[in-house]
């Protein structure tokens, strides 16, 4: 029988096995985060809105403080190139905690039911040093996991290989023996290639039926 295709990425053989331990990414797999939450309330024009977010602040200059540039420094860089946008530059970081939109139930009720049977639970995120410790309040769930490599205080970031076994070696276990749980096709496409069990969650009605078919719950 083949793989439930959530089990596996394009291109990837799902491994033998079943997992024992699962490696959760946090944004928009416990806890749902969009800059886009944010700044539909400082900007009106829906045009306006996307450039902004496509030029101004797109995702791979934000993506410099998940290796490891402070959140000053990289508003700096930006503030001096955009002026005319300082105030709602600086907005990323003065106003941070508005991006995020709660906790996403559904992956709230399978750690805890995984909780509840002892399965491991570890995580693996692109974030910065300076957001953890706010992410971690917003759910009792992120308390369950135990080993967390956050990408800020590594200086690497996924899909990059190396953390993905800087996190295999913290937390002592093969990646054959995980399933890595990630929103982002290109993270979990590097997780295939290296061995783990993969879901790539887009959809969290889908997450709990494939750990039942994997055994987890």
């Amino acid at each position: 029988m083949s793989a439930p295709a959530s089990s596996r990425a394009a291109g990837s053989e799902r491994p033998e096995g079943r997992p024992k331990a699962v490696l959760f990414d946090v944004g928009n797999v416990i806890v749902r985060w969009s800059p886009r939450t944010l700044y539909s309330k400082l900007i009106d024009d829906p045009d306006e809105l996307d450039r902004f977010l496509a030029e101004v602040c797109p995702m791979d200059w934000h993506a410099r403080t998940d290796i490891g540039w402070t959140f000053a420094d990289n508003i700096a860089e930006r503030v001096a190139l955009y002026p005319q946008h300082e105030a709602l530059i600086r907005a990323w970081w003065d106003r941070w905690p508005e991006m995020f939109s709660g906790a996403i139930p559904e992956t709230e009720a399978v750690i805890e039911d995984l909780h509840a049977r002892g399965v491991p639970m570890h995580g693996l995120t692109n974030m910065s040093t300076e957001t953890w410790s706010t992410t971690q309040a917003m759910s009792p769930a992120l308390g369950r996991l135990g080993v967390v490599v956050v990408s800020g205080a590594e200086r690497l970031i996924k899909p990059d290989p190396a953390i993905f076994a800087l996190a295999c070696d913290r937390i002592g276990i093969e990646p054959v023996d995980m399933l890595f749980v990630d929103d982002s096709l290109p993270n979990i496409e590097s997780a295939a290639r290296l061995g783990f069990h993969v879901h790539h969650f887009t959809d969290p009605a889908a997450f709990r039926p494939q750990l039942e078919a994997l055994g987890l719950l």
